[in-house]
């Protein structure tokens, strides 16, 4: 796809899924990499809630240390003020590309990351505690109290959302091994706040569904093919005996671990894992990653899970 091509396949994703009852779709920032047309996630964001009715909108996140808070605070403030009750602003401390060259492109330093606790207290001051008197306030922004929500893949992401009492958000859908424990973790250390009387988990999967699963199955590979070809420095295409050969080298086996927690199935098979994987999970919400090759076939999956899955009134 072009760009305005796979910008408008995400944009019919959306409306499908605001139609079919989803309670929210979020979308990531990527820097520097090639198949993400998701750099500027603010924009994303607006184009995406302007063109939909029901569905929360939001950021799964906004990568912390390339911005200044106020300036986060800003654009979620507007967002809030243009679709009010509908936007979210999930937050990492990851860089969203390839780091080092990716931060002095931005304008930003290797130190940054280190500063994401403070930088989160500060975007929630700007949009939560604000007042007339403070020195520098959103604007639009301040008291608009966007919801927040911590992203992480560790423990020390668990114990800050819940020194803070958000939301914690697992990545599990691609860094599954802390998963237990970071969940652990925030429900027992968690701290009620304005925002939060109550620890909210959400946990990320993998899903790729079909009508048949010998259909799903195929999908599944086809992904795991482009994987493989992802992970060959030049990128060329791969017969399907070279794909698996690479999937089965120790570094292609490391990969596929990565995505221990997916379901691959019919509609029925779909929903028993994702019920099955939430109380794993001890999760409140389930966060989709769709595993597909084609925006058609991404479409299929949205479907089949909201066929069997999606709770009634969600």
């Amino acid at each position: 796809m072009t760009h305005g091509d796979a910008v408008e396949a995400g944009i019919a994703l959306a409306r499908r899924a605001d139609a079919l009852g989803y309670r929210r779709i979020w979308y990531t920032e990527h820097h520097n990499q090639e198949g993400y047309a998701a750099s500027a996630t603010s924009v994303l964001i607006a184009h995406v809630a302007a063109r939909t009715r029901r569905i929360r909108v939001g950021a799964g996140g906004v990568m912390l240390p390339n911005h200044s808070p106020l300036v986060v605070a800003e654009h979620f403030g507007t967002l809030a003020t243009l679709h009010p009750d509908r936007i979210d602003l999930g937050m990492g401390r990851g860089v969203g590309g390839t780091s080092s060259p990716t931060l002095r492109a931005l304008r930003r330093d290797s130190s940054a990351a280190d500063a994401y606790p403070e930088h989160v207290r500060e975007l929630r001051a700007y949009l939560w505690e604000g007042t007339d008197a403070s020195e520098v306030r959103a604007i639009p922004g301040t008291g608009t109290r966007v919801p927040l929500y911590v992203l992480g893949s560790s423990v020390s992401g668990a114990r800050l959302a819940a020194s803070l009492g958000l939301p914690y958000c697992f990545a599990s859908h691609f860094a599954p091994a802390a998963l237990e424990e970071a969940v652990d973790v925030y429900r027992t250390e968690f701290r009620a706040s304005p925002q939060n009387a109550e620890p909210y988990v959400i946990a990320g999967v993998n899903v790729t569904a079909a009508r048949t699963t010998e259909e799903a199955r195929e999908q599944a590979r086809l992904t795991q093919h482009l994987l493989a070809e992802r992970l060959v420095p030049e990128r060329a295409p791969l017969s399907a005996e070279q794909a698996q050969a690479v999937l089965d080298s120790p570094t292609g086996r490391e990969v596929l671990r990565r995505y221990r927690y997916s379901a691959v199935g019919d509609p029925g098979e779909v929903a028993r894992y994702l019920d099955w994987f939430g109380r794993h999970a001890r999760a409140d919400e389930l966060i989709i990653e769709f595993q597909t090759r084609t925006a058609e076939a991404r479409a299929i999956s949205l479907e089949a899970v909201a066929e069997e899955a999606l709770p009634a009134g969600a």
